[in-house]
C-alpha cells in the first residue's frame, strides 16, 4: 500500500465530509457528543461510499458553504445542497473502488470535527491508497450548513479551537 501525495489523494477526493464544517450553537468544548449530528454524518459518508450522491446530502443545507483546500484537484468553496453534490460526484468519479470511513466523532464548541480514513483505489490506478483526514462540521437545525476538510487532523482540531 502507498501513500499518495494530498493532490493524488485529493483526485479520488475522499474529501467528501472531509470539508463540512458549520454552526449549531454553542456547545462547550469536550462536551458529549450529538447523537443526532452523529447519525446525519454517518449515514452522509455511508451513503458517499455506496455512490448515493443525493444521500450524501440530503441534510446539507441549501445555503450550506463547502470547502476544500485550493491545493486539491477541484478543491475550492462551494455553495449550496446543488454545488456540493456536483462536487461530490465529480470526485467519487474517479474511484474505481474505496471508502471514506468516519473512526471518530469529536464536538468541539459549535462544530463536529470527524478523523476520517480514506482508502481508495483510483480508476487512473492498480494501486490502493490510505490517508486519515479531518472534515470539520456545523450544524443548525439539525442540518448541515458548513463543512471545511482538512488533510492534517491536528490543523483541523485546531481550527475549530481544540487543542491537539
Amino acid at each position: 500500500m502507498t501513500t499518495p501525495s494530498h493532490l493524488e489523494w485529493a483526485a479520488g477526493s475522499l474529501s467528501l465530509f472531509l470539508v463540512l464544517a458549520g454552526a449549531c450553537g454553542a456547545r462547550p468544548h469536550n462536551s458529549p457528543v450529538d447523537t443526532r449530528e452523529v447519525e446525519v454524518l454517518k449515514r452522509a459518508y455511508a451513503a458517499f461510499n455506496r455512490n448515493d450522491i443525493a444521500g450524501a446530502v440530503v441534510d446539507v443545507d441549501s445555503l450550506a458553504e463547502w470547502s476544500e483546500p485550493a491545493e486539491f484537484p477541484g478543491g475550492g468553496t462551494y455553495h449550496g445542497r446543488e454545488e456540493v453534490a456536483s462536487y461530490l460526484a465529480q470526485s467519487r468519479a474517479n474511484w474505481a473502488e474505496g471508502s471514506s470511513e468516519p473512526e471518530r466523532f469529536i464536538p468541539v464548541g459549535g462544530r463536529m470535527v470527524v478523523f476520517v480514513l480514506a482508502r481508495v483505489r483510483l480508476k487512473s490506478s492498480g494501486q490502493w491508497h490510505e490517508t486519515r483526514l479531518a472534515d470539520v462540521f456545523t450544524f443548525r437545525n439539525g442540518r448541515i450548513v458548513h463543512m471545511r476538510a482538512f488533510a492534517d487532523r491536528d490543523q483541523a482540531l485546531r481550527w475549530a479551537g481544540a487543542k491537539p
